[in-house]
């Protein structure tokens, strides 16, 4: 007979509810749970879409169990919290757990219901409470009793880290035991919402060391009936489908259970959730540059790609997973918590332990002055939505195919540009939001042809064929060390008046189409006295413009992206200025004299415009420094606006208007400011 959970609903029954409309373009990212599409803009909105959020995030050792609640709570709420994510079940439960083999931390004092009482205490004082769940592992006692729960290395073998036993996701851990224990915690628990760590197979270990494929007889069983053959030595497509199809079957189910049983609760995620989440988190071997739009990145991404969703991006205060008590630097943490925020998204701060057993108390110290501002200034920092009109497509490790690099040299062009920009991983704003201009800077999803064919205008970079007819393709030039291209129209490149050539690297595709700027192939540079003495300039084209329909493609087919995130080129910066001066005819939505490291966005709440700066000029290589104070920045922005308040300061702004556009300067600027244009 089929098992029931305490609801009285059978696993088969939430299992067929949750494949029921699972997208197949789903994916499986950061840790949590995800599918690649948002849902229609017309959502119902919970609370954390209509409340101001400050959220706090304590991942509790097992030791924790063992805290004193009102010491914590009395903490968070000195914080200016108003949301506190905190342990609550999976590799150990914080509360008296009756589900067998969900191991209850043996240092929870007698009697005492750590998380229940903790939750308690928060919603005594208004503070909402996200239960933190980790399935992802489970102890010996599990594994032995059931093999088949478990992740199995290609030998057969378990992935045990630290005494835990890695867990499958097409396994009864997940499947059936999850459902028991997630029962059992909304039975007793009115939580605000949960938050799943590591869902799905992990690919690695804490260590970093590979775990390769699962091999476990659910998998290798599924993986046989869906594709015929057995589980391959490396991902391949079909592998990479199967498990991201497995991860958003169970997750579905889990959304299905949350929302039968505490409907006002909110799943935190990004495709399945009510919150996409993400961290801004740092690494001792990650490779350098540092990213310092790191958070800016991961709230803009998720504002503009999931619009009905509130975007969690957690500023993870610690060095990295060894040293999980010693901190970043404080104006980088400072930095994430104003980026999250000029982004639409939310002040959330991440910290191992609880805050009152810290080592390093400089992150506590930066953040807390910053919790208390957006506190008093809530009322700006809810209903927050973007409507800059160019899009950046995002690429890389998330979004549409491309490199990372490559977006990211667009990231900072456009950031440095102040040009205000949304970055989308889907296709979902098509038809639903004005959009000027997007960018591309991997593959051109076929989608768009009809978009540019209406009226709308891209910019794509790199050397991958758009889906658009721009000429036939002739060569592929690989790596050309010490080529460039010739600027030939100084009219359209106005800036550029000084430039004639820039340098080129990286693939370039030779087009049989004429362009405004051409190739010169490579010549000898060495040694000097015979440095381009065979110097040949070409009619192949660096840059194609061309009217397509309604719309305009502008196509740089080599990869200037990956160039300027790596190299910062003056030529490139300004050659991109001049092209996106050309392609946004009507004007660009702001213009300023900022610095081009004040992060600029421009958003929307009711009637009024909001305009954040965040002042990141204190990034230096790999340090982060308090940010240069900087003065009388003038910003003009398209439309008629009567009135421009500066928040921080309290200050009202004289106002003029001209051609379009409000004018209006900023006095001073230290690490951030908003201003509220009515």
């Amino acid at each position: 007979m089929e098992k029931q959970n305490r609801s009285g609903v059978s696993r088969r029954d939430f299992l067929g509810s949750a494949t029921a409309g699972v997208l197949t373009a789903s994916f499986y990212r950061g840790g949590v749970l995800a599918t690649s599409s948002s849902a229609s803009f017309g959502e119902r909105q919970g609370w954390w879409m209509k409340q101001p959020i400050r959220w706090i995030q304590t991942n509790l050792r097992v030791t924790d169990a063992a805290l004193d609640p009102e010491k914590l709570i009395d903490a968070i709420a000195g914080f200016d919290c108003n949301t506190l994510l905190i342990d609550m079940g999976g590799i150990f439960a914080f509360y008296p757990s009756q589900v067998p083999f969900h191991r209850v931390s043996p240092y929870m004092p007698k009697g005492q219901d750590t998380f229940g009482e903790v939750l308690r205490l928060a919603h005594a004082r208004s503070i909402r409470v996200i239960g933190r769940f980790d399935f992802s592992k489970a102890h010996k006692d599990a594994y032995i009793a059931h093999h088949d729960w478990f992740f199995l290395k290609l030998n057969g073998e378990p992935a045990i880290y630290n005494g835990l036993y890695a867990t499958c996701v097409n396994g009864g851990w997940y499947q059936e035991e999850a459902v028991e224990i997630l029962n059992e915690a909304l039975d007793r628990y009115e939580v605000d919402g949960l938050f799943f760590n590591m869902f799905g197979n992990s690919a690695r270990d804490y260590s970093g060391n590979p775990l390769g494929l699962c091999h476990c007889q659910n998998c290798e069983r599924l993986f046989w009936q869906q594709f015929h053959r057995g589980i391959p030595e490396v991902p391949d497509v079909d592998y990479e489908a199967f498990m991201r199809n497995a991860t958003v079957v169970v997750s579905r189910t889990v959304r299905s259970l949350i929302k039968a049983r505490r409907p006002e609760a909110a799943l935190v995620g990004t495709g399945v959730g009510d919150m996409v989440y993400s961290e801004s988190n740092t690494a001792v071997n990650r490779p350098l540059p540092l990213w310092p739009y790191s958070a800016s990145d991961n709230a803009n991404r998720g504002r503009n790609t999931y619009p009905q969703r509130a975007v969690i991006n957690s500023c993870m205060c610690f060095i990295d997973f060894p040293w999980r008590f010693a901190m970043v630097p404080p104006a980088e943490i400072a930095t994430r918590l104003w980026q999250n925020v000029a982004n639409g998204g939310v002040p959330t701060f991440t910290v191992h332990g609880t805050l009152a057993e810290q080592g390093d108390r400089t992150a506590l110290e930066i953040a807390r002055p910053i919790f208390r501002q957006v506190k008093e200034h809530q009322k700006y920092y809810v209903g927050q939505y973007p409507v800059a009109r160019v899009l950046l497509l995002g690429a890389g490790q998330r979004g549409f195919p491309g490199d990372e690099d490559a977006y990211r040299g667009f990231f900072r062009l456009l950031s440095e540009e102040h040009v205000p920009f949304g970055v989308v991983d889907n296709l979902d704003w098509l038809g639903k939001r004005e959009v000027d201009l997007v960018v591309a800077t991997g593959t051109v999803p076929n989608e768009l042809n009809e978009w540019v064919s209406n009226g709308g205008h891209l910019l794509v970079a790199g050397p991958t064929e758009p889906p658009m007819n721009m000429g036939k393709v002739v060569k592929l030039w690989k790596d050309p060390v010490g080529a460039y291209f010739r600027i030939r129209d100084k009219a359209m490149f106005p800036s550029m008046k000084d430039i004639d050539i820039v340098f080129m690297y990286g693939d370039y595709l030779q087009v049989d189409a004429k362009g405004s700027i051409t190739f010169i192939p490579p010549a000898m540079f060495g040694p000097p006295e015979l440095v381009d003495i065979d110097w040949k300039d070409t009619e192949d084209p660096g840059l194609i413009v061309t009217d397509y329909g309604e719309g305009k493609i502008a196509w740089l087919p080599w990869d200037l992206g990956t160039l300027y995130y790596r190299h910062g080129s003056v030529a490139h910066a300004l050659l991109i200025h001049d092209l996106i001066d050309y392609l946004l005819p009507q004007g660009r939505q702001l213009r300023t004299n900022a610095h081009p490291l004040v992060d600029i966005t421009l958003m929307k709440q009711g009637d009024h415009h909001l305009i954040h700066l965040v002042n990141i000029s204190g990034h230096s290589d790999t340090a982060y420094f308090k940010a240069v104070g900087m003065s009388n920045i003038e910003v003009e922005v398209k439309g008629s606006f009567h009135s421009a308040h500066v928040v921080m300061s309290g200050a009202d702004l004289a106002v003029s208007y001209s051609g379009g556009y409000t004018g209006f300067v900023v006095p001073t600027l230290a690490d951030y400011e908003l201003i509220d244009l009515g």
